[in-house]
C-alpha cells in the first residue's frame, strides 16, 4: 500500500463522503475541520469533531473516575479532500517550487495551501 498521504497534520479538510458529508453551515457552504493526526501506513486520519464515538473506559488507579468518554476514530484519507481557504470549496493540490523548496498549491487558483 502507497504510505504518502495527500493530507498533513493541521490541514483544514472537508468530508466528501459518509455521514458528515453532506453537513452545511449557515451560508450553504461545507463544514470544515481541521486534521488532528496522520497515519499513512493505515491511509487514515483524525479529523476533528468528525467520526466521534463513545468508548467506555474503566478506571485505572483507586479514586480516578471512570466513564464514557467522547473521542474522534479515523477516517480512511480518500474521504476528505484539503480545503482552500480562496476558492472557498475542496480541491485537489499540486506542488510548485519556490526557489529550492517545494510548495503544496490549490490546483483551481494556485495559491498556496498552509
Amino acid at each position: 500500500m502507497n504510505t504518502k498521504l495527500h493530507v498533513k497534520k493541521g490541514d483544514t479538510v472537508c468530508l466528501m463522503t459518509g455521514k458528515y458529508s453532506d453537513k452545511f453551515d449557515d451560508k450553504g457552504n461545507r463544514k470544515t475541520a481541521k486534521v488532528l493526526e496522520v497515519s499513512p501506513k493505515e491511509g487514515k486520519v483524525i479529523v476533528e469533531g468528525i467520526n466521534v464515538v463513545s468508548k467506555h473506559v474503566k478506571p485505572r488507579r483507586m479514586g480516578e473516575t471512570g466513564g464514557i468518554v467522547k473521542a474522534e476514530a479515523p477516517i480512511y484519507a480518500c474521504k476528505v479532500a484539503v480545503y482552500c481557504a480562496k476558492c472557498k470549496k475542496p480541491v485537489r493540490t499540486g506542488v510548485k517550487m519556490d526557489g529550492d523548496k517545494k510548495v503544496r498549491v490549490c490546483r483551481k487558483c494556485g495559491e498556496e495551501i498552509k
